[in-house]
């Protein structure tokens, strides 16, 4: 189980930082469904070739600070 809670709002903040860091998940649809982190983390795990572990950081440190620039 992911140890976040995304709600729309946070996951487009989320999303654009993502979309900085890893452009080429600029042609994907990333789609987020309340409720359904885990999805999410699997779908981010495969696209970016990283581990769970590294994607959840990831998504925590974007939730840490929503309005800075930086992931």
């Amino acid at each position: 189980m992911a140890n976040f809670t995304l709600t729309p709002e946070t996951w487009q903040k989320v999303k654009i930082k993502f979309l900085r860091k890893y452009r080429d998940l600029a042609q994907v649809e990333l789609s987020f469904t309340p409720g359904q982190e885990d999805q999410l983390v699997e779908q981010l795990m495969d696209l970016v070739k990283r581990d769970r572990a590294y994607i959840e950081f990831t998504i925590n440190k974007a939730l840490a600070d929503p309005a800075g620039n930086r992931l």
